[in-house]
């Protein structure tokens, strides 16, 4: 398994960037997953529905499944921040790559991506864990870096530099905290 973070101030085309290398990742005959973090409450229920029913009579887990997909909707007792490593074990182990976006202090080998626009400081100078940066505006990075830097805008060029670069981003359960 391949892992890559996608780290970056909200606002800085996160989200974009992983929603654009999925399919590219899929058509090189890639299976893909994510890690989001998210900072608010969610919900993935709703209301009246049968699984909603059941967290909201007790239930640690309600897992809900079709032929076509599976949810696993899990209710903490006392509230919990799982490490980035927790999330990755929950995955299924048959994924070629996992994009995580957001955990942009973990120590996962990531991207660091960034818009001028966003009047944002740029993290790459102090996180030794950032391997490149993607950025739509490369000419006002304001510390100079032997990193490389990818087009923001170009989905198939930041695809091109995780294949060619795939072993710096392999993953191993063994070698992580719990």
């Amino acid at each position: 398994m391949k892992v890559v973070g996608f780290a970056g101030y909200s606002g800085s085309g996160k989200t974009t960037l992983v929603e654009k290398l999925i399919p590219v990742l899929k058509l090189r005959g890639l299976r893909v997953s994510v890690v989001k973090h998210a900072h608010h409450k969610f919900d993935i229920d709703h209301p009246g529905k049968d699984t909603f029913r059941h967290r909201q009579a007790g239930a640690f887990e309600v897992v809900v499944a079709s032929q076509n997909r599976l949810a696993l909707i899990r209710e903490f007792e006392q509230p919990a921040e799982l490490t980035v490593h927790q999330l990755i074990a929950e995955l299924y182990e048959g994924v070629d790559w996992v994009l995580v976006e957001g955990f942009k202090h973990s120590d996962l080998t990531k991207i660091e991506v960034w818009r001028a626009s966003s009047g944002k400081p740029t993290r790459y100078a102090d996180d030794d864990y950032v391997v490149a940066i993607a950025t739509d505006s490369p000419g006002q990075l304001p510390t100079a870096t032997l990193r490389p830097v990818l087009d923001l805008n170009d989905a198939e060029a930041v695809a091109d530099f995780l294949v060619n670069n795939q072993n710096r981003f392999d993953y191993s359960f063994e070698d992580r905290p719990a």
